[in-house]
């Protein structure tokens, strides 16, 4: 066991490469549409005349579909395996995606909400398939490492969303417009492309992995230690889906009014703020690089729990309201953002052995959180003022830093 520990444990194995490339590739196909859905919810403010807490209805789509399709999505790639799990999610992505045609046709936010819950159940098949995925390709012990690098190309995704959706979808918003053309055009490209990849993915093949609860080293695999015990009886996965739950609430409450703060409080145009928003994804992606270069000195539940009290901090000054300095604050939320959802993810799989793949499937559906937040947010926007609304986040990063604290550790007794 001592030898083992001093041997250099690789990133992945050569033989895992081409799959691992097209994995990736995963995560930033959803960081654009996710971060698109933020720009759809400032545009048809406009082009539907809708309030705050209605537009927040794109956020609660999307991420309600998650609660639906986490399980369905566990069990068809339990029974299918990870390759297939990926094709089923390319094409509810591109179906939800060729929906928006025939909703902007006839101009129906309903039609739009079913085209976007179409897509949230691809997005959500995605996630539950990529992370195990991921972690599956090499050494259980540079897993984390391995989804915070995939998470890095999410955050990539996160800053072409709002850079594509600020230029086609905002910059040609004119007061009192219904046209709702640019949005036709943007998501039929958007679902021919998705389709084009679930096409040439088809034709990769996967080598074969190792059944994560087969190995002598407990270190080095997903062994689970207590097969007896039901997944439910393992906290530290209980409490990652919690933490997930509270993460994403926060993140989809942060991110849908991005825009809207920037442009009540900074004075930017709505295509400005837009754009602004490619600068705070950024911010998303440094804090991503530098956070795996970290868990190699710092363990990843104290970071954490570090980058947890950072964004109360970061939110108290952002309520304040004082001007650029507030504004900057807004911008580092998504610094420290950076490392929670991959962070909280590979936690909550520790050592979780034939069950990793039923975990990540309520880990998934933690992403629900994201579905209600943004109501309360925007609820709180129209009634207190959009500073006041981001109080509200700081109860979520206080269930995550105590997650992260305490509340992650492995305890098979």
């Amino acid at each position: 066991m001592n030898e083992l520990k001093r041997t250099k444990v690789a990133f992945t194995d050569r033989k895992f490469l081409l799959t691992m490339i097209f994995v990736t590739s995963l995560f930033m196909f959803w960081g654009i549409a996710i971060t698109m859905a933020d720009v759809l919810n400032k545009h048809f403010q406009h082009t539907m005349s809708l309030t705050r807490t209605q537009s927040a209805f794109v956020q609660f789509a999307v991420f309600g579909a998650y609660a639906i399709m986490g399980i369905p999505a566990g069990l068809f790639m339990k029974h299918f395996g990870y390759k297939n799990g990926v094709l089923l999610g390319l094409l509810l992505f591109a179906f939800g995606a060729f929906l928006f045609v025939p909703a902007a046709n006839i101009s129906s936010f309903a039609f739009f909400g079913i085209a976007l819950f179409i897509v949230g159940c691809g997005l959500s098949t995605l996630e539950t398939v990529a992370h195990p995925f991921v972690a599956s390709l090499g050494d259980q012990r540079t897993s984390d490492l391995r989804i915070n690098f995939a998470q890095t190309f999410n955050a990539v995704g996160t800053m072409l969303g709002p850079a594509i959706g600020s230029f086609f979808l905002l910059s040609n918003n004119v007061t009192g417009g219904t046209d709702l053309t640019s949005v036709k055009i943007l998501y039929a490209v958007i679902g021919a492309v998705i389709l084009l990849v679930a096409i040439a993915f088809s034709f990769v093949r996967i080598p074969a992995l190792t059944d994560p609860h087969i190995g002598a080293v407990n270190d080095a695999v997903n062994v689970d230690l207590a097969p007896d015990k039901k997944l439910s009886e393992h906290k530290h996965f209980i409490w990652a889906v919690v933490a997930q739950f509270f993460n994403v609430a926060a993140q989809a409450g942060t991110w849908a009014f991005f825009i809207n703060y920037g442009h009540e409080k900074m004075g930017f145009s709505d295509s400005r703020a837009g754009y602004f928003m490619i600068v705070f994804m950024g911010i998303m992606l440094a804090g991503r690089i530098l956070g795996t270069f970290l868990m190699r000195i710092i363990a990843p539940n104290k970071l954490l729990a570090g980058f947890a009290l950072g964004n109360i901090v970061m939110c108290i000054i952002v309520a304040q309201s004082f001007g650029l300095i507030s504004f900057i604050a807004l911008l580092m939320i998504n610094f420290f953002f950076s490392i929670m959802f991959p962070t909280i993810f590979s936690l909550g799989l520790k050592n979780l052995g034939r069950r990793t793949q039923q975990a990540a499937s309520f880990l998934s559906m933690g992403v629900v959180g994201g579905a209600f937040f943004p109501f309360i947010m925007g609820a709180v926007a129209d009634r207190a003022g959009i500073a006041n609304a981001y109080y509200t986040p700081i109860i979520c990063y206080l269930v995550i830093f105590w997650f992260g604290h305490k509340l992650y550790k492995v305890n098979h007794r």
